[in-house]
């Protein structure tokens, strides 16, 4: 047995019939949760979907809805701090992580199930935001798939010029003074889509799509957290910092952006992408942060790239 079953919310996840979740333990004892689908045909393989801050695994199935009607099976993770996964600080609505390599004990947990589930191979990556960083380590470290897809990743954080210095003295004071539990400055604990109208959201231009998430807290707020704390945030811009040193993995890789992005740093994946060998960044126009979660037509668009790659890698620079 690969992990005890764990809750699946079907009721508003709208993945494609046959979803399952298990609990997983890593390694320091963490337990976080996996959930798969499977094409009910014969699949091409699976997609490790790597989720944003603040995200959880029913958000995505949709996504997998859209990836086993190409036939991928998908295994998508709540993270550490996250979704149904066990909060590592003492406030459940933050969003909070020790150290932020801490992350790939929840990768190396799901690989082992993928493998012990004996999902098709190969296996892909699929990461959003927060994911993609988590993500972009995950490849540097050999996570063994054939390819990977960005979407709006975290390479970088965007800040509004006048709070970036008041974020970064927040980011790196608040450790030091113990008080790394604390949220960032101006974050709340409210998840985004329950305080924010759709009018002016960040996240997405599709009226349903955004309706979905709010749907999803509202029948089950257990899934849902709020702003970051001033340990995570230091954490991620260490961790930032340091992959941006790094060369870009020998793999074929997919990078979609919104030209509408405004939550993670742009110019930073267009550097990324110029120095990625096999690598090539679609602009997604019109699109905002999610463009995984835009409308039916864009997401058909981007799903039928995203196959694309999967099932032929060397097709990537195209």
């Amino acid at each position: 047995m690969t992990g005890s079953p764990a809750p699946l919310y079907d009721d508003v996840a709208g993945g494609p019939p046959g979803g399952a979740a298990l609990w997983l333990s890593c390694t320091d004892g963490v337990r976080i949760r996996v959930g798969f689908w499977r094409p009910e045909a014969a699949a091409h393989g699976t997609v490790l979907l790597f989720p944003g801050r603040t995200e959880y695994i029913e958000k995505y199935g949709p996504a997998a809805a859209d990836l086993a009607a190409r036939g991928f099976a998908t295994l998508a993770i709540d993270w550490r701090g996250q979704g149904l996964a066990d909060r590592v600080t003492d406030d459940p609505h933050v969003g909070h992580v020790a150290h932020f390599p801490d992350y790939q004990r929840d990768v190396a947990a799901a690989l082992e199930a993928a493998v012990r589930l004996d999902l098709p191979r190969p296996f892909h990556l699929l990461a959003h935001s927060m994911g993609g960083c988590i993500g972009l380590r995950a490849l540097m470290e050999g996570l063994p798939v054939d390819s990977a897809v960005f979407s709006g990743p975290m390479w970088s954080i965007s800040l509004p010029g006048g709070l970036r210095p008041v974020a970064y003295a927040a980011a790196y004071l608040g450790p030091l003074l113990g008080l790394g539990g604390r949220p960032m400055p101006t974050t709340g604990r409210q998840n985004y889509v329950e305080k924010q109208e759709f009018e002016g959201n960040s996240l997405t231009t599709d009226a349903e799509m955004y309706a979905m998430m709010q749907r999803q807290l509202a029948a089950h707020p257990e899934l849902g957290i709020g702003g970051p704390t001033l340990r995570w945030m230091h954490e991620a811009l260490t961790e930032t910092a340091h992959l941006a040193r790094q060369p870009a993995p020998d793999l074929p890789c997919l990078t979609l952006l919104g030209s509408c992005e405004s939550i993670v740093c742009t110019d930073t994946i267009r550097s990324r992408m110029q120095g990625w060998p096999k690598g090539r960044l679609e602009i997604v126009e019109g699109a905002r942060h999610e463009v995984m979660m835009e409308g039916p037509e864009t997401r058909a668009l981007l799903f039928d790239q995203i196959a694309a790659l999967f099932s032929d890698p060397s097709r990537a620079d195209v």
